[in-house]
């Protein structure tokens, strides 16, 4: 009797499955009704404990087999249904080679990135490093280890971002030269480049945040002279073969002596005009050799080496490349003024 049942599902089953289940949905009711907890196969299988000891492992073995054609079968229906919808969705997908393509804009880098890059091509050939720091500094590498006494005006709350009293928003890239002449034994030739932060109120020449690039070279007899030429080759790479360059004595806590630098106005190339306010110099940078006191910090014999550092603000830079005459025009992300450079 188990055995006629048994045979009967097998039939049924391989009928049912061959004219009536069309669909994965179909096919999941399918295993359901037959191989279910309560399922026909299952509720049948229960039967079983009512059979004799001699008629268990026919009937098992007959149960074993039907089972595993269910199985089968419906393995072989789930593979025809995925191949079947991956045929659809492949026939649904295809590209249409005579449609026109969607154009993509491209994006144009950035004139401070681009600013920037030039920079660091023009010191890497001439044997430069790029060093790195952090933004958030300690107090002692953005002031003390760099000589600036603690009454000096740029410590003051008007100029520096305090964070607490021992840690600042940096105000210039000089710390990573100090990081960099604490953990390297001389010769060092060192660019900095990076994002630095200072008390300003925004104006067209002014921001509370903006870029700079620090250079700094430590070695036994760097003198001024060496640093003149660098200058020199610097401002002839990045404004023009034209360009001169002149310096004006000034003072800075880190470098002794120090100077202001000017290069010959890259509009009127020296003869005066209104962006250079008819001097016909520009303002660039500062520079000097390093102070004997910020050596000896980093723990760098003052007599036997020297060495000279300057820095420039990226933005002023690139407003006289481009010739742009309002600073903030570089942060507003108008896309009709970047596409222009």
């Amino acid at each position: 009797m188990l055995k006629d049942q048994l045979e009967q599902i097998r039939e049924q089953a391989q009928d049912q499955i061959k004219n009536e289940v069309k669909n994965a949905q179909q096919l999941d009711e399918f295993r359901v009704k037959y191989l279910g907890k309560k399922g026909e196969l299952t509720a049948l299988l229960r039967g079983m404990s009512e059979l004799s000891a001699e008629e268990r492992p026919i009937i098992g073995q007959l149960a074993n087999d039907v089972r595993s054609f269910l199985e089968n079968k419906i393995q072989e229906a789930a593979q025809e249904f995925e191949k079947s919808a991956m045929a659809d969705e492949l026939k649904n997908d295809v590209i249409d080679i005579t449609m026109p393509g969607k154009i993509k804009k491209l994006g144009k880098k950035h004139p401070l990135t681009s600013v920037t890059e030039e920079i660091e091509e023009v010191f890497i050939s001439m044997g430069y490093e790029i060093a790195e720091g952090p933004e958030i500094e300690f107090d002692y590498y953005n002031f003390k280890a760099l000589n600036t006494p603690e009454d000096h005006p740029a410590r003051d709350l008007q100029d520096t971002f305090y964070i607490n009293d021992r840690i600042v928003l940096r105000t210039q890239t000089s710390p990573v030269q100090i990081r960099v002449m604490e953990n390297t034994k001389p010769p060092i030739k060192i660019i900095c480049p990076g994002r630095v932060y200072r008390s300003d109120i925004a104006d067209a020449t002014h921001t509370p945040v903006f870029h700079q690039i620090e250079a700094l070279v430590v070695d036994k007899g760097v003198t001024m002279g060496d640093l003149i030429g660098t200058l020199k080759l610097f401002a002839k790479k990045i404004f023009g073969e034209n360009t001169n360059i002149r310096l004006r004595p000034h003072h800075f806590p880190f470098t002794e002596p120090s100077a202001e630098v000017d290069v010959s106005c890259w509009v009127c190339g020296g003869v005066g005009c209104r962006v250079c306010k008819q001097e016909g110099w520009i303002e660039i940078l500062g520079a000097g050799m390093v102070h004997p006191n910020v050596l000896e910090m980093c723990g760098i014999d003052s007599k036997e080496y020297s060495g000279f550092a300057f820095g420039l603000g990226i933005e002023r830079t690139a407003m006289g490349k481009y010739n742009i005459d309002d600073l903030r025009l570089l942060y507003e992300n108008d896309i009709r003024f970047v596409s222009q450079f």
